[in-house]
């Protein structure tokens, strides 16, 4: 299972935890992770990330979201297909970044975009980028078939 993470996702555990949702969307992110670590995730780090995340004052700070670009099976550079794409994704009134990052995730071959932006998720609710799967982070793990002990199947095949 191959993985997105937007750049809302990497922030998201500086946020105000003062709210249930944002609470809830952090520990997922933190559970997303851990599940990288241990190899039973893929995800792709992307040119795009690199750009939107240096400008966050957490992404050098002690490495809190820098070294997680070293755990990404794939690195997505952006290139002329990408751009092509971004720009037919933004027809669909989606902002240029994260029409960018959508590219990106279409490109590595992703099986789900992970993203904690209201605006994104509002945005496919009657429209998916072919092959991505867009849940609201904090449901990604149910969605996606992990179990409770971090066995993961395809959509549909929860334990």
């Amino acid at each position: 299972m191959r993985i997105y993470l937007d750049n809302c996702c990497y922030n998201r555990p500086f946020d105000d935890q003062n709210q249930l949702s944002v609470r809830l969307e952090t520990e997922a992110k933190l559970r997303i992770q851990y599940l990288m670590r241990l190899g039973i995730v893929e995800y792709v780090w992307s040119k795009v990330l690199d750009y939107e995340l240096g400008q966050s004052p957490f992404f050098d700070d002690e490495g809190k979201i820098a070294d997680w670009s070293d755990w990404a099976v794939v690195y997505v550079d952006v290139n002329p297909q990408i751009t092509a794409r971004g720009a037919e994704i933004m027809r669909h009134k989606v902002k240029r970044m994260d029409a960018l990052h959508l590219a990106c995730a279409l490109a590595a071959g992703c099986d789900w975009f992970l993203t904690t932006d209201r605006g994104i998720l509002k945005k496919f609710q009657n429209w998916v980028p072919c092959g991505l799967q867009i849940p609201w982070t904090s449901s990604w793990r149910k969605d996606s078939g992990c179990d409770a002990n971090d066995r993961c199947g395809t959509k549909g095949d929860m334990l």
